[in-house]
């Protein structure tokens, strides 16, 4: 539960005291494990466990992206997109080879921000909060097929 859903100051199960008042923080820590740290370019971008809406924990389960070399083949290259206020896309190609090959487009969403847009997830003091979502454009409910996690 997030401070802003219920719109209480006061501590609910799995806040924690941060820098500006009880806020959920859970959704924040532990970053992923060490080999989904990556650099695009002087940019430090962590991939955080987060919850159902954001991070590792949402595109692994709604978008099947399970591997971190999938994140770090798109993050290599320069961003793709950026709307000047901390949302960056990076686009990615999977390809399969052999006896049936097949070529999948992907996203990468970063925000190099402390904060969300919307306000309700804050990284903390100097840090940014990372990936937020990744997913395959052009397949069903934007789910990648399962021979990308292979």
């Amino acid at each position: 539960m997030f401070a802003a859903e219920t719109g209480k100051t006061t501590p609910q199960p799995g806040m924690s005291r941060g820098w500006y008042g009880w806020e959920a923080t859970r959704w924040a820590f532990p970053v992923r494990a060490r080999q989904c740290r990556h650099a695009d370019h002087g940019r430090k971008i962590v991939t955080r466990n987060g919850n159902s809406e954001l991070g590792w924990n949402h595109f692994t389960h709604r978008h099947n992206i399970k591997k971190c070399a999938i994140l770090n083949a798109a993050l290599k290259d320069k961003v793709d997109r950026n709307d000047g206020h901390g949302r960056l896309e990076y686009d990615g190609v999977a390809i399969r080879t052999g006896s049936s090959p097949a070529q999948v487009k992907f996203v990468v969403i970063v925000q190099y921000t402390r904060k969300t847009k919307d306000g309700r997830y804050d990284a903390g003091r100097g840090q940014k909060i990372g990936v937020v979502n990744a997913f395959c454009r052009n397949q069903p409910n934007n789910k990648c097929p399962a021979w990308m996690n292979q």
